[in-house]
């Protein structure tokens, strides 16, 4: 049975670029780096592998592969991004510092239950940071889990 998120990876184009906004904008401490010199598979590399964790303990971690191309672009929202949750106290002052160090800084974004900004990482990636409204909590994890399903098929029948 799985458990929780370990980490999640992706490419970045530049380490000590993508450190710096994680760990000192962010302020998620980089906890292990490793190069890979082969993969298991025996082939050789020349990748870094870096690990940036988050108060539960999962990571966000990267991948820089000199010479190996990659299509770095700006992702949209729905295409690619990760939210992160914090107290709304903490994104409010996120947002400002984000504003000030002239990182692309979206939001505040209301979804009726949380309320979240967005900044755009070097690698061209979207960071979502999410706080709780108070009040307005989401339907409990049982009470979406009854609707779900009725609302995918609903929406596959409408696409289809």
């Amino acid at each position: 049975m799985i458990k929780g998120l370990h980490h999640n990876a992706y490419r970045c184009r530049n380490s000590e670029e993508t450190r710096a906004f994680y760990e000192d904008f962010l302020g998620l401490p980089l906890v292990n780096a490793f190069p890979i010199g082969e993969t298991k598979t025996g082939r050789s590399t020349n990748a870094l592998h870096t690990f940036y964790q988050m108060d539960d303990g999962s990571c966000l971690a990267f991948f820089e592969v000199p010479g190996m191309e990659f299509d770095f672009k700006e992702q949209h929202d729905y295409d690619l991004h990760i939210a992160l949750e914090v107290a709304y106290d903490d994104m409010m002052n996120m947002f400002e510092k984000g504003k000030a160090a002239g990182i692309e800084t979206r939001g505040v974004a209301d979804h009726g239950f949380i309320e979240s900004i967005y900044f755009r990482d070097p690698n061209g990636y979207v960071i979502e940071l999410t706080a709780p409204v108070e009040g307005k909590e989401a339907d409990t994890l049982e009470e979406a889990k009854k609707r779900a399903k009725n609302i995918l098929n609903d929406w596959m029948a409408e696409v289809s």
